[in-house]
């Protein structure tokens, strides 16, 4: 692990240089945040951020890939859990609800809201995580309906876009709200729907 002349961890601060900006873009967006408001919670200089992180475009990359590995692992454990798809899919709702109850978003849906001002990489990541997100519940569905767990109308894929949008658009609603139960409301219809 590299060490700075003064003994800091340069990867720990690097972490949470990314903690800092995750929350900073769940809560007000990529665009509402700067270098110096992350290296003003860190007690750092601007100019340390860019050690890690050339621009903030980097620093965007770098929360979606690390953003989109931690819900790759939940996904499996989700898998690991749960054999039944009706489970699987109650405990992908509920990492919704479990961000959205820290008065977050999805870092890809508020993501998704700007993507018409991102860098081209950013936008690429963000497409890459909701295209694996629809892989996966799509499988899960696919699993429901052969057991007959689940079931929905049409094509597999074409439900889970329909999942991923409403439950995304649930948390959208619910956040000027402050209200989970609004979001909770939305996930039992969907669930109720699909079962």
């Amino acid at each position: 692990m590299a060490q700075t002349p003064h003994g800091r961890d340069d990867a720990g601060t690097a972490e949470r240089a990314l903690d800092v900006a995750e929350a900073l873009a769940q809560t007000r967006g990529f665009n509402g945040f700067s270098y110096a408001h992350v290296a003003a919670d860190l007690g750092i200089a601007k100019a340390s951020l860019h050690y890690h992180f050339p621009g903030k475009a980097e620093l965007g990359e770098a929360l979606i890939a690390r953003y989109s590995e931690r819900f790759a692992a939940a996904l499996a454990r989700i898998d690991d859990e749960h054999p039944a798809a009706r489970g699987r899919l109650e405990a992908y709702i509920d990492i919704y609800a479990d961000v959205l109850s820290e008065r977050r978003m999805c870092l890809c849906g508020m993501l998704a809201a700007e993507y018409e001002t991102l860098p081209a990489a950013m936008g690429d990541a963000i497409i890459r995580f909701f295209d694996a997100n629809q892989a996966w519940l799509t499988g899960v569905l696919e699993d429901g309906r052969a057991d007959g767990t689940l079931t929905f109308a049409g094509d597999a894929q074409e439900a889970a876009q329909a999942v991923i949008g409403t439950l995304e658009g649930a948390m959208l609603i619910a956040r000027p709200y402050r209200d989970l139960a609004r979001f909770h409301s939305a996930a039992r219809r969907l669930l109720d729907g699909l079962t």
